[in-house]
Formats: structure tokens, C-alpha cells, sequence
């Protein structure tokens, strides 16, 4: 039966960024067995410009790309792209993992990639990303100057808006929907990811780096999210 015009607009969009075209073509007719609507692109410099005027629903990226690398194409689209990155690294690269996260990746898997694995990931970023926030529960959270809108998905610091990824935020909201509280990473892990966490993923912690200057949180004497040792992290209400 053919698919209709809305039925098309409902399957997510997913843009590949990988050089290796036969893999990249492998990947692309499971993940459309799978239900996908899948994109291929080989250059990383073209990916930039496609992923920043197709607007995909999530991007597949990986690290090692003729034109630009994968590490610079994430850089450079963030500003203008909010939707999940997933990047593809290699699997002793422990530092390519974590510079893709610096650099506004949303989850990485390392290659070669399980076909399986690859799709319960996508998967659970898109799930993420498209999850309608519960009526039932505060969708807006103020903190003095920081205003956490979980209906539009906006923080406002003052009167400026700040730009988060999809897995910050989602990170700045379970933790500041929690103030108060102190989650491990074991607990973040599970409500973000639906994973357990093996004590080793540096996941969580590049994150929270970066969302705290985001709120205006010091990252070397922090008083909004607090490390709290052995423990986890703890958002504090009243930033003191």
C-alpha cells in the first residue's frame, strides 16, 4: 500500500554522514527496513550545509570525514541545529568520544556499530526529542533569573535565550525538575537513556560541563549544580 502525504511527514528523517559507502548503504536499508526515511552524505563539508538546511531529524555522523571531520561538522551546525547527533567513533578512541560530546553530540556508539544497537539508539534519541512533556507535572521551572520552560523546550537566563542541545537540556531538566534532590549517575542514566550505567561512560559529566556556564553557574566553584562526591549531582534551588 503507498504511503500518503502525512504518513511520509511522520516517518523521522535521519541524515547519514559516512564515507564508507557501502556501509553507509547497508546502514541505510536496515534502518529503512526499520521504518527510517534515510539520507546518505560522504563529504563532510557538504554535510554541514545539508544538515543545517534539511534539518533532519537526527543525524548519524561520523568521526573521520574527507572535507570536514566529524568532530568540526558537529561545531559548526549546533548554532543553527537543535535535533540529536549521534556520532559513530572508534572503539578505542575514548577521546574522540568525548570531544564529540563536548562539541554538542547527543550519544555515541563506537564502531563497528551492531546494526541493533544502532537502531535502539536512534531510536531513544528520537523518543527523547519528540517527547511531549506530562500536563500533569510543572512544565515551568524558575530559578531566579533562570526560567526552564519544558513546554517550548526553552531556557531563558534573564532575558537572553540560551541555546541547549536536545540530551543538555534534557539533562538541565531531569536535574532541575529534581531540585533539591541528589541523582547518581546511575539514576540519570536510566531516566535518560533507559540504560544501566557501566561506571566508566563520561557521558553525564562532559554535559554538565557544559550546561553550567550555559545557566550562568561557575564551572570551577559551582553553586547551582553541585558535584556532590561518590554521590552524584544536585541541583541547588537557590543557586547558593
Amino acid at each position: 500500500m503507498a504511503l500518503t502525504v502525512s504518513d511520509k511527514e511522520d516517518i523521522p528523517r535521519i541524515l547519514i554522514v559516512e564515507d564508507d559507502e557501502r556501509l553507509a548503504t547497508l546502514t541505510q536499508d536496515y534502518l529503512r527496513r526499520n521504518g527510517l526515511d534515510v539520507a546518505i552524505e560522504t563529504d563532510g563539508t557538504r554535510a554541514i550545509r545539508r544538515i543545517i538546511s534539511e534539518q533532519p531529524d537526527l543525524v548519524v555522523l561520523d568521526v573521520m570525514l574527507p572535507g570536514s571531520d566529524g568532530l568540526t561538522v558537529c561545531r559548526e551546525v549546533r548554532p543553527h541545529y537543535s535535533q540529536p547527533i549521534l556520532m559513530l567513533t572508534a572503539r578505542t578512541e575514548d577521546m574522540d568520544q568525548v570531544l564529540g560530546l563536548e562539541m554538542g553530540a547527543d550519544d555515541y556508539v563506537a564502531k563497528p556499530a551492531q546494526p541493533r544497537v544502532l537502531l535502539a539508539r536512534i531510536r531513544a534519541l528520537l523518543r527523547r526529542s519528540e517527547a511531549t512533556p506530562s500536563h500533569e507535572a510543572p512544565q515551568r521551572l524558575e530559578f531566579g533569573e533562570l526560567v526552564i520552560d519544558n513546554g517550548g523546550r526553552s531556557v531563558m537566563l534573564g532575558d537572553r535565550l540560551v541555546d541547549f542541545t536536545s540530551a543538555e537540556y534534557d539533562l538541565l531538566w531531569l536535574l532541575a525538575s529534581n531540585a533539591g534532590r541528589i541523582l547518581s549517575r546511575e539514576d540519570i542514566f536510566e531516566r535518560l537513556r533507559g540504560i544501566e550505567y557501566d561506571g566508566q561512560d563520561r557521558s553525564i559529566d562532559v554535559r554538565i560541563s557544559r550546561i553550567r556556564p550555559k545557566i550562568g553557574d561557575d564551572p570551577e566553584n559551582p553553586k547551582r549544580i553541585k558535584t556532590v562526591r561518590s554521590k552524584g549531582y544536585l541541583f541547588v534551588k537557590d543557586g547558593g
